[in-house]
């Protein structure tokens, strides 16, 4: 998979693998290049990621054509910016509960009137080395803009945003989708019909439909939805998982 050709595996329904990195540090890109997956995502919302970090990671991915996405901290066009100029695939944005949020990240992430800034001279664009034409129509081919439903709202207006031109895929958050309706598992019948509902929103308009799990035996489970892009644990939880039954294993020799 190269930072081009994700966009267009999305589209195309393939079966997609990546991760959540919570570990702002470049050699973590560089262990995980060899795992064969589709994608890493930085988690710059929920895990230490500051621009350096953030900057080295991506710099090592690039380098190494690893497709890199960052869930950005917010919505704000700043951080949106950042994320690309620095690099980025593209952006997961958490909480997009409306279509107005969904409208406004995808403006935001795409070059034009009122929309992401231009500059040829970040990373992203090769340091002044490339011509405008190029990297617009760069832009056009490579840079994702995925919209995290994490809130009941969003369910309800997920044909909508799913409908929006820029938007590429919806990411139905787990977790915080059962915590907003009530609940303390990711079970619950509610939850499941949220799913459903999300899921014929991305099927009706050509959009991707992806969610994070703890296991590929989750990710089996819930294909029942249609998904096709899974975000898969994370690093910690990988090696928390193989230290784990190391130690359990070496406890239990005689």
């Amino acid at each position: 998979m190269t930072t081009k050709s994700l966009r267009t595996a999305m589209a195309e329904g393939q079966m997609l693998a990546g991760t959540f990195l919570k570990t702002p540090h470049h050699v973590i890109i560089e262990v995980l290049a060899h795992a064969g997956l589709d994608f890493i995502c930085l988690d710059a919302e929920h895990a230490p990621f500051d621009r350096s970090g953030t900057d080295a990671c991506i710099a090592v991915a690039r380098a190494l054509g690893v497709p890199i996405l960052i869930r950005v901290p917010s919505a704000s066009p700043s951080d949106i910016l950042n994320a690309l100029d620095l690099g980025a695939t593209g952006i997961v944005v958490p909480h997009v509960d409306s279509v107005e949020k969904a409208r406004a990240i995808a403006k935001a992430a795409r070059f034009g009137h009122g929309g992401r800034g231009y500059a040829g001279s970040t990373r992203w664009a090769g340091y002044a080395t490339r011509k405008m034409p190029e990297l617009l129509a760069q832009s056009q081919e490579e840079t994702i803009v995925i919209a995290q439903i994490e809130e009941p709202e969003g369910v309800d207006a997920a044909a909508d945003i799913a409908a929006i031109e820029g938007i590429d895929g919806l990411f139905v958050g787990p977790a915080d989708l059962s915590v907003a309706y009530g609940k303390t598992d990711t079970t619950s019948p509610e939850l499941q019909e949220a799913m459903t509902q999300v899921g014929a929103a991305c099927a009706a308009h050509g959009k991707t439909y992806m969610t994070w799990v703890p296991t590929t035996a989750q990710a089996q489970d819930w294909r029942r939805f249609g998904f096709s892009m899974f975000f898969v644990a994370s690093e910690h939880a990988w090696m928390l998982s193989g230290a784990r039954q190391t130690a359990e294993g070496i406890h239990a020799l005689d």
